[in-house]
């Protein structure tokens, strides 16, 4: 009770007692009658029977004076005498019939003592007479809820909501949201619904503090209580769409994004959201139609031109593309994500007055960090097409450096990691769960570091008649973090432990939920997928033990070619490791001690592709991809630039051209500032030529 007396409490504790002959009353000790009151009400929260020793005191001295009758009501329910309680608030409802908050107190009074109707019918004249108390709409949904009057009482907390603009504490924890004091917001948001567990507009900020932590199930939850309170409330059922999109759950995310759109037709950030979920599909035709209404109906908005670049770049609309990012320049040419959008395109060049104005840009000592990062990266790709490669390299080093004290990537825990997997994935592991998983063969697994060639590997696969490309697709990662929250915070690696402990039911339930999470990429009837995840070489030994019939298609390349190409490309996410030289030739390594592994454990079962051999030698390389996947030789497979379909990695417009050769040796422009990569390679240089040149199987590196 005392919780909600401090919000509730309206009645002026300052009145005088009626005019009268005679000095004021003095209280124990001396005390005023003003002091009395305060010492009681500071015994409140820990002695209410010391504070309604106090109150009687004053009301022996002034009989029925209002705000000891006040308080002494909230002692008298701190003690649990409810009855005693309830009878002072309805008198003192009689007496002041205007005053919304007795009628709160009453209320909320009344509903401990189990009087639920009596109870929502105070908090509903409190309401009437207070329409802006948001906490008192807010107690008014708690009374109906207890009811059975679930249509009500969420009428009640959306208006809980709407009036919650006034409330001082969650402004406060929206100030610090604001501010990024995340855990200045997280406190003030926790401490509110300890109190109020049914708070529906905390629990939304608490959700979103949660999705900017990066906990994503926390968020879920919270979100999933707030709309199971207040179905109605669209913007938590925008943030929940939102946040199963980060999660990885489109068609969840399009089912609540269509429920916002039926309520709400015109919300632009549920069109925004719903366009990016469709780019995640792969319906570029109605993401592009969204967007295009978008930039229309708001013409300034810089980061709305760029998502529709990204868009239009997918799409193989590379000229629209480079005129959205130009329009974002123009709106803010600090906006250095723009420029190295442009740069990211690969076959685009940057013009002198565009090299002048990064410069000037990167100049100025007002620049926020991330687009210093961004013209970084971008003008170290201008001056290497100019053919100043000092000056390019400074300028990688550079965007490399922000990134990678932002990233504080652990070499070591990779390795760690690689130490595991060879340690534990043996011969006999795979060998006791023959015959287990999901039977399926639809996928097509191409992996290996980025920049070694995957997208082209990918292009050419997808140009088959039975073989459909996708994208870059996170439901292995999705199911290891699965895993990791099964095994529980005990386990060194938790993942791994919760897999070696699944039996043939529960790997073959994976595989089936891998299918079914996937199927919403498939858009053919093509009986094969492509997922071109690159770093789901760490998760072979998942892939085996869940889909035994996939193929896995390891992409390969020079070491000092890959390993430039890491350090020149600014990853949008995911590549922690690729910001530093050292970190780039030791994460190679650790790559390569792992796919040895897995070739000796499981023979044959990997099929490595050498890049360098695929551009020197296309036809049969491709002739031995597709003998590998169990796929006829088709000669569109070797026109694959004419494939239109969209490709979502930086290569997309690299492999919408017949094969470069001239890409193999172009590190070598390089070398003389590539000293640490080398080193940290070690020997893994020299034994990538020697492994290159070998024949052998299907599942061979040749």
């Amino acid at each position: 009770m005392w919780s909600h007396h401090a919000e509730s409490l309206r009645f002026t504790a300052s009145a005088e007692p009626a005019d009268g002959e005679g000095e004021r009353p003095r209280f124990s000790g001396g005390a005023s009658l003003e002091q009395a009151l305060e010492r009681a009400a500071g015994f409140l929260p820990s002695d209410p029977a010391s504070a309604a020793v106090q109150l009687d005191e004053v009301l022996r001295a002034i009989p029925d004076y209002p705000p000891a009758l006040r308080l002494l009501a909230t002692a008298r329910s701190l003690q649990g005498d409810l009855a005693d309680a309830v009878g002072i608030l309805e008198g003192l409802v009689r007496a002041f019939p205007r005053d919304a908050g007795l009628r709160v107190e009453l209320g909320l009074v009344l509903r401990r003592t189990g009087q639920g109707e009596p109870a929502a019918h105070a908090l509903q004249r409190a309401v009437a007479l207070d329409p802006d108390w948001p906490q008192a709409w807010r107690m008014l949904g708690d009374a109906l809820l207890d009811g059975g009057e679930s249509a009500a009482a969420q009428d009640a907390y959306l208006q809980h909501v709407q009036h919650s603009g006034r409330d001082q504490d969650l402004l406060a924890a929206g100030s610090a949201m604001l501010a990024n004091d995340i855990p200045r917001a997280e406190a003030l948001l926790r401490a509110r619904l300890r109190q109020a567990p049914t708070d529906v507009a905390a629990m939304r900020m608490l959700a979103e503090v949660a999705a900017r932590l990066e906990r994503n199930e926390d968020a879920l939850h919270l979100l999933e209580r707030c709309l199971e309170l207040a179905p109605g409330f669209t913007e938590a059922r925008w943030n929940y769409a939102l946040v199963l999109h980060r999660g990885n759950r489109p068609a969840a995310a399009l089912a609540e994004i269509e429920r916002v759109l039926a309520a709400e037709p015109a919300h632009d950030g549920c069109l925004n959201l719903k366009a990016a979920v469709l780019c995640r599909t792969g319906d570029y035709g109605d993401a592009l139609r969204l967007y295009r209404g978008l930039v229309q109906a708001h013409p300034d908005a810089v980061k709305l031109w760029l998502s529709y670049g990204h868009a239009l770049k997918t799409a193989g609309q590379v000229a629209e593309a480079v005129a959205a990012y130009r329009r974002c320049i123009a709106l803010q040419a600090s906006f250095g994500e723009a420029w190295w959008s442009l740069a990211n395109l690969k076959t685009f060049r940057f013009e002198t007055a565009d090299v002048a104005a990064m410069r000037g840009q990167l100049a100025r000592g007002d620049l926020r960090e991330e687009d210093r990062l961004h013209l970084e990266f971008a003008l170290g790709k201008a001056l290497e097409d100019a053919g100043e490669y000092a000056g390019s390299f400074d300028h990688y080093a550079r965007g490399n450096a922000i990134r990678g004290a932002e990233l504080h990537y652990d070499a070591e825990v990779t390795s760690k990691r690689v130490r595991y997997i060879r340690q534990h994935y043996t011969r006999a592991f795979f060998a006791a769960r023959a015959g287990m998983g999901c039977p399926a063969p639809d996928p097509i697994f191409v992996l290996g570091l980025p920049r070694a060639g995957s997208t082209l590997v990918e292009q050419i696969l997808a140009s088959h008649s039975q073989v459909e490309g996708t994208m870059e697709l996170p439901e292995i990662t999705s199911l290891t973090g699965w895993l990791r929250r099964e095994a529980g915070p005990d386990q060194a690696m938790p993942y791994h432990h919760a897999l070696a402990a699944l039996a043939a039911d529960g790997l073959r339930a994976l595989g089936a939920r891998y299918l079914a999470d996937t199927r919403i990429q498939r858009k053919t009837a093509a009986p094969f997928f492509i997922d071109k995840m690159p770093n789901n070489f760490m998760h072979v030994g998942l892939i085996h033990l869940i889909l035994p019939r996939a193929k896995i298609i390891d992409v390969r390349r020079d070491p000092m070619a890959c390993g430039f190409s890491v350090f020149k490309q600014h990853f949008a996410r995911g590549q922690a490791f690729s910001y530093s030289l050292a970190d780039i030739g030791r994460y190679y390594r650790d790559y390569v001690s792992l796919m040895e592994h897995f070739d000796a454990v499981l023979p044959g079962r990997v099929c490595h592709v050498c890049y360098e051999r695929l551009v020197a030698d296309t036809a049969t390389e491709v002739r031995r991809m597709l003998a590998y996947c169990g796929l006829p030789f088709e000669a569109g497979c070797l026109r694959f630039f004419e494939n239109s379909r969209p490709v979502r990695t930086a290569s997309s417009e690299q492999v919408r051209q017949p094969i470069y050769h001239g890409a193999i040796d172009h590190w070598r422009h390089y070398a003389p500032w590539l000293g640490e990569l080398e080193a940290a390679l070690g020997p893994v240089r020299a034994g990538y030529r020697q492994a290159s040149g070998r024949a052998g199987n299907a599942g061979s590196t040749t």
